[in-house]
């Protein structure tokens, strides 16, 4: 199997401009190729993840890239399916993103290969010298005001309008593709589905300008069995950086996607061979329950973005919280795995009377209840059940001196801190 069809068994490709010229220079030629990241966070998302898997998986095959941080186009903004105009951060925050963003980028790609190492590069070393007059005889001239109002990413904005600034960003786009295959001899770029004009733009730049052909891949939109995307913009980004989405997140996601999605992950997310993604699928199938696709996907995708040990804790700490095994874990474990429950601050002038803290902390709604959730013994105070109505919390009940892990019934956890 090809690098290609491989790509596609694995459901990574959407869009290709010609697939057959692009088949045959995959096997037949060492291919030079780029994926831009605009720095528009400070961090890249799981939306990013899929573009940085094909890169690997090109260099892996032989193919040499050259990741671009886009240093000028995160200036300027993006404007593609965007239903208003992109708040644009100023030149000190914009740079100290680049460097994030690089930074993630690298750990995905190998740069110390003697025969197809990888060469980062940052679109902000051209734009930064060109004057406006000199961009706009050599490189605007090569667009027409209506090939550029075609493209479905300006098409959504001209009712509500769009600046010259977000109109102009496809223009810049395609001129990072001639400006990589003048200096680097870049003949693909790989993008999401959402990129497909501006990488187009990138093609017919280098046709006019240079005569020459260039090819482009872009990667589906991915989303769950229901339609819901991954994304930041859907609120519910899962971001490559621990400090935002810790590994324990990150493995939790994972391990609770849908039978139906479980599979298609395995394929895309990671770098099982597919013969090893059948197997795993049969086993699962015949035991769904045990959720083993789920686990081999948590595993390989934190491993990836976090490493091993990072893995390794996750799982303990999903180990040992099922277990309610509260004490076994650190302080900082316990932030990992519970920072999503609610969570009050203890104030000096608090009763630490067990009756009187639940309530003032919000885990039962009044002292009888409380007193009614102490008694039934429905109360662990770090794992250990609290019956009796006049426990008064002490040092020993703080872990690490930060915190107190509350529990009411089987699964309702709270975090007392310090």
């Amino acid at each position: 199997m090809n690098i290609f069809d491989e790509l596609k068994a694995r459901g990574l490709i959407f869009q290709t401009t010609d697939e057959e010229a692009l088949v045959k220079a995959l096997t037949e030629e060492t291919l030079s190729f780029y994926l831009g990241c605009d720095p528009t966070a400070d961090s890249l998302h799981l939306g990013h993840l899929v573009p940085l898997l094909v890169c690997r998986h090109l260099q892996l095959a032989g193919h040499k890239p050259y990741p671009l941080v886009g240093g000028a186009t995160g200036l300027i903004g993006d404007p593609s399916f965007k239903d208003d105009e992109r708040s644009l951060q100023t030149k000190e925050t914009v740079q100290e993103w680049v460097t994030k963003i690089r930074a993630q980028m690298e750990q995905f790609l190998d740069f110390d290969n003697k025969d197809n190492a990888a060469v980062m590069t940052n679109n902000y070393d051209w734009f930064e010298s060109i004057s406006f007059i000199d961009f706009l005889r050599d490189v605007g001239k090569y667009f027409t005001v209506n090939y550029m109002m075609s493209k479905e990413s300006v098409k959504k904005r001209i009712e509500t309008g769009i600046s010259y600034t977000e109109f102009a960003y496809q223009i810049m786009q395609g001129y990072d593709f001639y400006e990589l295959n003048r200096r680097h001899d870049v003949t693909l770029q790989i993008g999401g589905s959402d990129q497909w004009g501006n990488m187009t733009a990138g093609t017919e730049l280098l046709r006019r300008k240079a005569g020459k052909t260039a090819h482009v891949i872009t990667v589906p939109l991915i989303t769950d069995a229901t339609g819901k995307k991954f994304g930041k913009s859907e609120g519910n980004a899962i971001w490559l950086n621990a400090d935002k989405t810790s590994p324990y997140q990150m493995y939790q996601f994972w391990l609770n996607v849908m039978d139906d999605d479980a599979i298609r992950f395995l394929k895309i997310f990671t770098f099982l061979p597919l013969e090893e993604i059948a197997k795993i699928e049969a086993d699962f199938n015949a035991a769904r329950h045990e959720r083993l696709a789920q686990k081999v996907l948590a595993k390989e995708v934190v491993t990836l973005v976090h490493g091993q040990e990072a893995y390794e804790q996750a799982l303990n700490i999903t180990e040992q919280l099922f277990a309610g095994n509260i004490k076994a874990l650190s302080a900082k474990e316990l932030k990992q795995g519970l920072n999503h429950v609610k969570n009050y601050t203890v104030q000096e002038e608090d009763n630490l009377n067990i009756v009187d803290i639940l309530v003032t902390a919000g885990i039962s709604p009044s002292k009888r209840q409380a007193r009614e959730d102490v008694q039934n013994g429905a109360i662990y105070i770090n794992g250990e059940r609290v019956q009796d109505v006049t426990y008064q919390l002490s040092e020993e009940d703080k872990i690490e001196s930060q915190l107190t892990v509350v529990r009411r019934g089987k699964k309702n956890y709270f975090v007392l801190t310090y």
